[in-house]
């Protein structure tokens, strides 16, 4: 765990990973403390911790951007969420806010709700892809983009000053303030999220010069896995209206993520027919043979923020990931030859970033620390005042993509969100008007972490880091010829580092970086495709075994 400073009688740890508070949803009530202990030491979540922190930021409220004290609450269909819904809600009455609750929804609807009622902040209790044992929280900013790192340190330590203060909340209290100020149909999702993909359809026509979707490219009915989220209850439905014959696979899954959604799927996974035909996973055993290139399937993971779509081939099928969506778009939307930005993860394909060499407009490319919030931290500075909507993508090779989507309240701005629902109709749209010639050629890249590690022993400068660089160059320079050689970090990746150069003249790319979450170090390697892989690829087991053993 991250250690902020070391007060009273606890040690303030940092209660936030990568995206917000995760942890097995534990329904009993232990002291302030006890909760506090048991998400670092039992990566467990229970209403006592979120009543913290509803109160902590309830006290900080006034010191983040907007008006007013209004909180806009938002959950997904996890068993134990009421319970750590209403935790939360009596922590922020408890601080003098107000709270509204819009019920079940995906976490696009929950940035989109915050935005329509003019909310100070947004939570949604969600644990995104996990299993529907664990949930957390994911915090917005009246502006719709999630928390940063400092305000989530700030938190952390009111929430540990909180538990040393002497006070007790009595039952009275309990039963009025666990209950919100307003509440809206349980169905406020199910309503706006529609008629807000509307909108944005007609936008993502503009934005690619096209009057009629083609799905000469689609086999359908298209078979979707909205991993028994919110969308399942009415995303097929919209798509089969708007001429995408669709047909929804997760209603009949045992619960939110249980053998189903994006979770499981990684994004090189490739699946053989036999395979996918045995596969105890909803999509993938439900999915039929068609011609090589045909997109067959789609799956979002359980709130709905991010999407994966699945493409037949000549022995089975594929995943299309993020970057080959995003580029997608980019190849559809620079055929007007207007000027793009994209944004992509340090893990997104090296070829993506190299898209300006192959495309007819201008192409700027940024590369970010892993998390959508920093794919939208990167490109919020680019949504000045526009007549139509911007021109810039924000992508994650796991399905995340962060596109421009207009303010429901302001006609002159435009916010930015991933919305796994409006990336694949955003995908499908490019798909019908991008030239195949002009899509990237996939590179290769592959993931490596180490289990069981102490992670403060891995700092990205420090002489272990000084090892695993010596490692990798001496490996690499036994493959061709090494030049450009840079070893650097990134904003919002403390412990990242990050090994980018050129062997024989193509671009290579090798990151290290703790988990946010997790007693592991994790292992990037991405190579252009015109570098041969076999041998590149040796220094993986290399590093990982030093890694395993210099921080055991």
């Amino acid at each position: 765990m991250v250690l902020i400073q070391n007060t009273g009688e606890l040690m303030v740890q940092r209660l936030f990973g990568t995206d917000g508070i995760r942890g097995k949803i534990v329904a009993a009530n232990p002291d302030e403390k006890a909760a506090i202990m048991q998400l670092h030491d039992e990566r467990s979540v229970c209403p006592t911790l979120m009543r913290l922190v509803g109160e902590a930021l309830g006290h900080i409220i006034d010191t983040l951007p907007g008006e007013g004290e209004n909180v806009v609450i938002g959950w997904d269909q996890r068993p134990g969420n009421q319970a750590l819904v209403d935790g939360i809600t009596l922590g922020l009455r408890l601080a003098g806010c107000s709270v509204t609750h819009i019920g079940i929804c995906a976490t696009p609807a929950l940035h989109y709700a915050v935005l329509w009622h003019k909310a100070r902040l947004g939570r949604m209790m969600t644990a995104s892809h996990n299993p529907a044992s664990d949930s957390g929280i994911k915090v917005f900013d009246a502006e719709g983009y999630k928390t940063s790192p400092e305000l989530e340190d700030r938190i952390s330590e009111l929430v540990y000053a909180l538990c040393e203060e002497e006070r007790e909340i009595d039952e009275i209290d309990y039963a009025e303030f666990s209950k919100p100020d307003m509440g809206f149909s349980l169905q406020w999702g199910r309503e706006h999220h529609p008629l807000w993909l509307s909108q944005r359809l007609t936008l993502f026509r503009n934005q690619f010069g096209i009057s009629t979707l083609s799905t000469d490219f689609i086999h359908r009915p298209l078979l979707l896995d909205c991993s028994k989220g919110s969308a399942s209850s009415w995303f097929a439905e919209w798509l089969t209206g708007n001429g995408v014959e669709s047909r929804e696979l997760s209603q009949t899954a045992f619960e939110l993520n249980k053998d189903c959604g994006a979770g499981d799927f990684s994004p090189t996974a490739t699946w053989t027919f036999e395979e996918a035909a045995t596969s105890q996973h909803i999509l993938l055993k439900n999915l039929k043979h068609a011609p090589p290139g045909m997109v067959v399937g789609a799956a979002l993971d359980g709130d709905g923020d991010r999407c994966l779509v699945i493409e037949s081939t000549e022995s089975g099928f594929r995943v299309i990931d993020g970057d080959a969506m995003a580029d997608a778009m980019l190849v559809a939307g620079t055929q007007q030859k207007n000027p793009w930005l994209i944004a992509a993860s340090i893990e997104s394909d090296l070829a993506l970033l190299s898209s300006v060499e192959r495309l007819p407009a201008n192409v700027e490319t940024v590369e970010t620390a892993v998390g959508d919030r920093w794919l939208s931290h990167t490109l919020r500075t680019s949504l000045a005042a526009h007549s139509q909507m911007p021109r810039i993508i924000g992508v994650e090779d796991s399905g995340h993509a962060v596109l421009p989507s207009p303010h429901p309240r302001n006609e002159h701005c435009w916010s930015l969100v991933g919305d796994g629902a409006a990336t694949l109709v955003a995908y499908l749209l490019a798909r019908s008007v991008a030239q195949e010639g002009m899509l990237m050629e996939r590179g290769w890249k592959q993931r490596v972490s180490v289990h069981n590690v102490r992670r403060e022993l891995w700092d990205g400068t420090n002489q272990l880091s000084d090892e695993i660089e010596h490692i990798t160059r001496t490996h690499f320079q036994q493959c061709g010829e090494i030049t450009q050689w840079k070893r650097h970090g990134l904003e919002g990746e403390e412990n990242l580092m990050l090994i980018e150069a050129l062997i024989d003249g193509a671009p290579l790319s090798l990151g290290i970086r703790n988990s946010g979450t997790q007693a592991k170090i994790s292992i990037s390697l991405r190579l252009s495709p015109s570098i041969e892989s076999e041998t590149m690829a040796l220094v993986m087991p290399k590093l990982a075994e030093h890694l395993a053993n210099a921080m055991c």
